[in-house]
């Protein structure tokens, strides 16, 4: 049985009403689904052949799967590149935020906050594109990978902070309190 019961959440700036329903279950699937995928992904080589072929042509769909730019496990190459690795590595890590209360994250569901995070874990990895194309650097795996899970992160922060950003508002600033009427000087 659900609780009908409010919990308020406060934190410096916000303040959460959570009925502990809603945008915390949504998040929490979608916490969990990073998750699955993440480990699919990973563990894909090692799998029963007709669910590693379904994880392959998942990956094929959102990945170019080049074998010089992907990692291998038991000399086998996973689902998807390193760089899609890392972001789905960088998304399960910012999924073991769904649980905590969402006064802790949801300031980054403000939509100018959203683009400047975004752009920002976007950064490393467009500097290391634009390197491999122009011919300057061709980045390990290790470094795409690292540049992936600062952008997946960063973009499953967002989502989570987005699916409980209604849910918590901007504290109010305080009323400005009235000035003071001025008293007549006493005679003497």
């Amino acid at each position: 049985m659900v609780s009908a019961t409010a919990v308020v959440v406060t934190s410096r700036n916000f303040q959460c009403i959570n009925s502990g329903v809603g945008g915390r279950v949504i998040a929490g699937a979608i916490a969990t689904g990073a998750v699955a995928w993440f480990a699919l992904v990973v563990f894909a080589p090692g799998l029963p052949a007709a669910l590693a072929a379904a994880v392959y042509t998942v990956g094929s769909l959102i990945c170019h799967q080049m074998p010089e730019r992907s990692f291998h496990w038991h000399g086998a190459q996973l689902a998807v590149c390193a760089r899609c690795t890392g972001i789905y590595l960088g998304a399960c890590a910012s999924a073991f935020l769904a649980p905590l209360p969402p006064a802790l994250y949801a300031r980054w569901g403000a939509p100018t906050r959203i683009a400047w995070l975004l752009g920002a874990a976007a950064v490393p990895m467009g500097v290391t594109l634009v390197a491999e194309w122009v011919g300057v650097w061709a980045p390990s795996s290790i470094v795409r990978a690292a540049t992936g899970l600062v952008l997946g992160a960063a973009g499953a922060l967002v989502l989570l902070a987005a699916i409980n950003y209604s849910e918590c508002l901007p504290r109010a600033a305080a009323a400005p309190r009235p000035p003071h009427p001025r008293q007549p000087p006493t005679p003497i």
